[in-house]
């Protein structure tokens, strides 16, 4: 059966947030009296939940205080310290005139989600947006995709998901779905054949062929 529906991932795979949520993560650091590392070494945690990042960066103990810390930032600043990837919008656009039914499932919070994709005028390409709740539940990267699927009365069986790390990959599976993999985001090819990527897109108009099997 051909797709019929395609959940993307929000960071990493429609827009690059770097500068923004790394300027949240100092942010809540420095605030919190930690020491602020290297920008470079925060871009692993763009993608997993924020406070599983943040129970690596400062103990699970501080992880809650340290998300309320990062939003004082990113709920003004940060959230809009991003960009659409080059070839996105060319590639909704195609998608959608194919009569595919596209959403958003991210793991981050679904009132930023929103804004985000409204912000970027990315909002007409999409049914809905399916994210986290602000309160940290629905945080796992399955949880979100299995919200999605029910929200949107959405057939499994005719559904991919598209993200750019293994967490993506992984809920995907726990879904019944099959994942395709970006390397133009944050994760490596490493990261998402071994969590299992069904195929890998190294440009947007690379995903285009794979979703529609040209």
């Amino acid at each position: 059966m051909p797709y019929q529906t395609v959940l993307f991932d929000l960071d990493g795979t429609l827009t690059d947030p770097g500068l923004g949520i790394t300027n949240s993560i100092l942010y809540a650091l420095k605030k919190m009296g930690y020491p602020t590392p290297p920008r470079q070494s925060l871009y692993r945690f763009i993608g997993p939940p924020l406070q599983d990042s943040f129970a690596l960066l400062c103990g699970a103990d501080k992880a809650v205080e340290a998300t309320h810390c990062y939003r004082e930032y990113f709920a003004v600043e940060g959230k809009f310290e991003n960009q659409v990837y080059e070839g996105i919008p060319a590639l909704l656009q195609k998608l959608k005139a194919r009569g595919l039914r596209l959403v958003v499932a991210t793991s981050k919070p679904e009132e930023f989600s929103i804004e985000i994709v409204e912000h970027f005028g990315l909002a007409p390409y999409f049914d809905f947006v399916a994210g986290s709740a602000m309160d940290g539940s629905r945080s796992k990267k399955g949880e979100v995709i299995a919200y999605a699927l029910e929200r949107g009365k959405i057939d499994p069986a005719a559904t991919v998901m598209v993200g750019d790390r293994e967490h993506d990959v992984i809920g995907a599976k726990e879904n019944g779905l099959p994942c395709f993999g970006v390397l133009y985001g944050y994760g490596s090819e490493e990261e998402l054949l071994s969590a299992g990527a069904a195929g890998l897109a190294q440009t947007p108009a690379d995903l285009f062929s794979l979703i529609v099997g040209e």
